[in-house]
C-alpha cells in the first residue's frame, strides 16, 4: 500500500532527514586515511541518541550496526569494522534514524584523501545521476521516468546500474512501497502524486552490473571487485516540485555540495 503523507508528516521527516544531513556531514568530515569505519559507526550513534532519536539500521532484519559502511567494490551494507581506511579509498556511508516515529534515509560516498581520476568520474557520475533522478520526482510523471534518468547518464558515461538493490518509499516505515528501480524495467510504475516520499539511491558500478553478497550475510560487492559508488536522498512529491527533505533549505551542502 502506498501512503500519501500529510503536510504535518512531511514536516516531521524532514526534521528527521535533517538530523541525517547533519550526522553525514560529521562523519564525511572525519574521514581520512587510518580512521576505522567502526570509529564512525560509534560517532553516528552517539549523535543519534543525543537527537533523541533511534538508528534506524541497527537491528532492521539481525544488522549489527548503526551505519552502513562499504569500501570500494563494496555495493551497499557493509558493516562497520576495525579496518582502517587507505587513501585511494571510496567509502559508502549509508545512515538512517527513527526520530518522532518516522524515518530519516540517506547516503554518501566519499574519497579518503586522493583518488584516481577513473574513480572519481565514478562519484562525479553517480551524484550526476541522483540529481537528474531527482528532476524526474515531479507530480504528474512516473517511478520509471525517475529511473530512465538514472539508467541513461549512468550508461552514457560507460557504467552500469545495480539491479538487485533498489530506493523505494520511506516514511513511518523504513522501506515502503513503491519500488524506485535504478533502471527501466516493465511499465512505468504508478503515477507520482504530491505526498509521496521516495529514497532514491543510485548505485553505480565501474564494471559489471552483477553483484554477491558475502558470507557475513549482508555486504554486497561487485561481481568483478571494481568500485561501486552509491548516493541517495530522501524526497518529497510536492505540487510545486521535489523537496528534498535531506538538504538544508539553501540546497549547499557539505556533504553533498549543490544537488538540486
Amino acid at each position: 500500500m502506498i501512503h500519501l503523507k500529510s503536510r504535518q508528516e512531511i514536516d516531521i521527516l524532514r526534521e528527521a532527514n535533517l538530523i541525517v544531513h547533519e550526522v553525514l556531514a560529521k562523519l564525511k568530515s572525519m574521514c581520512q586515511p587510518g580512521l576505522t569505519t567502526l570509529e564512525l559507526d560509534h560517532v553516528a550513534e552517539d549523535m543519534t541518541r543525543k537527537f533523541r532519536g533511534r538508528p534506524a539500521f541497527k537491528g532492521y532484519h539481525g544488522f549489527p550496526a548503526t551505519l552502513c559502511t562499504s569500501i570500494n567494490e563494496e555495493v551497499v551494507h557493509g558493516i562497520p569494522s576495525k579496518r582502517a581506511l587507505k587513501e585511494g579509498d571510496i567509502l559508502s556511508i549509508d545512515y538512517g534514524i527513527c526520530f518522532r516515529d518516522y524515518y530519516g534515509d540517506a547516503a554518501v560516498t566519499v574519497p579518503i584523501g586522493k583518488i584516481s581520476d577513473d574513480v572519481a568520474f565514478l562519484l562525479k557520475t553517480a551524484q550526476e545521476c541522483l540529481g537528474l533522478g531527482i528532476r524526474q520526482a515531479m507530480a504528474g510523471n512516473h517511478v520509471a521516468d525517475i529511473s530512465a534518468a538514472i539508467q541513461t547518464h549512468a550508461e552514457v558515461q560507460g557504467f552500469s546500474l545495480v539491479k538487485e538493490f533498489s530506493g523505494h518509499g520511506v516514511g513511518r516505515s523504513l522501506h515502503e512501497e513503491p519500488v524506485v528501480l535504478n533502471y527501466v524495467a516493465n511499465g512505468r510504475g504508478i503515477q507520482l502524486k504530491p505526498g509521496l516520499v521516495l529514497a532514491i539511491e543510485p548505485m553505480v558500478n565501474q564494471g559489471t552490473d552483477k553483484v554477491v553478497v558475502l558470507k557475513d550475510g549482508w555486504t554486497v560487492v561487485t561481481k568483478d571487485r571494481k568500485c561501486s559508488a552509491h548516493f541517495e536522498h530522501s524526497v518529497a512529491i510536492t505540487e510545486d516540485g521535489p523537496l528534498i527533505l535531506s538538504l538544508p533549505p539553501s540546497g549547499e551542502s557539505p556533504v553533498f555540495g549543490g544537488c538540486r
